[in-house]
């Protein structure tokens, strides 16, 4: 296994930045069945910058497993070169990721995100300024291109490799895609002989079959795990067992309401029950979306306010017997 950002992971299975859903929570729930290395979610450089309290607490927490990076996004390199030097201050993250491949339509039409595929200049100008700013690894998450008939992944790569960055993570889908369709193994693949630093793949990581399939596939040193750690953050253990030539543990129901127990007792310890519970639901139903029986449950958990309604509601479905999904 090669090193990435200077250090040697534990395996080869990473957890995501995800907008509003991998927080400092999330993340430990992760770690804690193997995600080898985690990223906060996408925090603005000019909030970071203007001194936006929001959005500092979208960083690296006091006492958070590592190695965990800060993932930016903006488009203006002195901006992004000051705000990697705050955030280094202000949590000392293991490394610095940019995103340069998010497809949501208010990020793009900002010039942030994928829109910066179109200015392989400027976002090799941004990873420089950023390298110059601290002293960290730089790395950058870009997509295959913008629309199918502009696929420049490879060359992006190269400019990006040049202008100092130290690992780069592709997901194989293009911007017009946003999340539909599949995800292009072939793309990952282009990136990986075109550059010499680690490469991550990205996209269609569901289960743990696949994101083996991804590495083997691809020659890909790593694999970034999003939307299949959703509900289901104990594809980590089964990534590692199945890296590793074993049998996945069998996972049951009474594991799954333990683990999303856990993840609501953190996220309120971190944020507070006021703010936290609000912002579970949608974990809280990925959850159920795993249980045989769990669509009854999902009306009410999405009006629950306190934790002690969210321990009663489980106690109410384990009473009755559910069971995991196959």
């Amino acid at each position: 296994m090669s090193l990435f950002c200077g250090f040697e992971p534990q395996n080869r299975f990473f957890l995501a930045p995800m907008a509003g859903i991998t927080d400092a929570a999330f993340r430990r729930i992760c770690c804690d069945y193997g995600a080898s290395v985690t990223y906060t979610e996408m925090v603005s450089a000019k909030a970071i910058v203007y001194d936006d309290l929001k959005t500092a607490g979208l960083l690296i927490q006091p006492g958070e497993r590592r190695p965990c990076g800060v993932q930016l996004f903006g488009h203006e390199p002195d901006v992004m070169a000051e705000a990697a030097q705050r955030v280094a201050a202000l949590c000392a993250p293991d490394f610095i990721d940019v995103n340069m491949g998010c497809p949501v339509p208010k990020v793009y039409s900002n010039g942030d995100g994928s829109a910066l595929m179109a200015a392989p200049a400027l976002a090799a100008q941004i990873v420089a300024a950023i390298k110059r700013a601290v002293p960290l690894p730089v790395t950058v998450k870009f997509r295959s291109g913008i629309r199918e008939d502009r696929r420049n992944c490879a060359e992006f790569a190269k400019a990006l490799e040049a202008a100092g960055a130290d690992a780069l993570c592709i997901h194989g889908r293009t911007r017009m895609q946003m999340y539909s369709g599949k995800s292009d193994r072939a793309m990952v693949t282009a990136v990986k002989n075109a550059v010499s630093v680690p490469v991550v793949a990205s996209g269609d990581a569901l289960s743990a079959a696949d994101c083996v399939a991804i590495l083997n596939e691809t020659g890909a040193d790593y694999v970034m795990i999003a939307r299949g750690a959703e509900g289901f953050p104990m594809i980590f253990a089964d990534c590692v067992a199945l890296d590793q030539g074993k049998t996945p543990p069998r996972h049951t129901a009474e594991e799954l309401f333990s683990v999303m127990k856990r993840h609501v007792a953190l996220a309120c310890a971190f944020k507070s029950e006021h703010r936290a519970m609000p912002e579970l639901r949608k974990h809280i139903l990925w959850y159920l979306g795993h249980l045989n029986g769990g669509k009854p449950y999902k009306a009410k958990m999405s009006q629950v306010t306190a934790e002690s309604e969210f321990l009663a509601l489980c106690e109410e479905m384990e009473a009755a017997g559910l069971t995991l999904k196959e």
